[in-house]
């Protein structure tokens, strides 16, 4: 007798559906790297606009009294300085973080400071960069490192991008008056 070679019309579709079922988690795999391809290049972006606003922020000095105050050198606490001691936020409403208007001069004057779409520090758009925005909280450190509470304060620089991706990167700045 001859035996029957081949393959049933059972084990064949048990196979089409196995390799079918393998194909779909494969394709639907592949979707989901395809969708989010982009998001490595816009995280990299947030991230390279928040390490350099928190750069900028960092710069800037960080003393009992205002930069423009005549004791802003000498002062060893609030009470030397001649007229303005530094707070939380700019000392008046005409300072800003654009240098060619009256800029932010101490890390301070960051303090709640906030932009919806990048811009350079003479105020003009940077392109590509509208789906971004970034805001920056300056904060008291408390006791640090032996350093004693109220002499450093927490820079921390928060950036948003397209897809919800945000980064957000905090540096410490310790108070000086070099001149004591």
């Amino acid at each position: 007798m001859n035996k029957a070679r081949g393959v049933s019309l059972i084990e064949l579709l048990v196979f089409i559906v196995v390799v079918g079922i393998a194909v779909t988690g494969v394709l639907a795999l592949y979707g989901l790297n395809v969708r989010t391809s982009g998001d490595p290049m816009v995280r990299k972006q947030a991230l390279a606009i928040a390490e350099s606003l928190l750069e900028e922020v960092l710069a800037k000095p960080f003393t009992y009294c205002d930069p423009d105050d005549a004791n802003v050198e000498t002062a060893a606490d609030a009470s030397g300085c001649a007229t303005t001691p530094e707070g939380p936020g700019p000392e008046d409403a005409s300072e800003t973080r654009h240098a060619n208007l009256t800029p932010f001069d101490n890390v301070n004057d960051y303090d709640g400071f906030a932009m919806t779409g990048i811009v350079d520090l003479a105020g003009n758009s940077v392109a590509g960069l509208d789906a971004y925005s970034a805001r920056v909280a300056v904060q008291p450190a408390g006791a640090f490192h032996g350093i004693p509470a109220g002499e450093t304060l927490l820079v921390t620089v928060t950036v948003s991008g397209p897809g919800n991706q945000t980064v957000s990167l905090s540096g410490y700045r310790t108070r000086h008056a070099p001149n004591l």
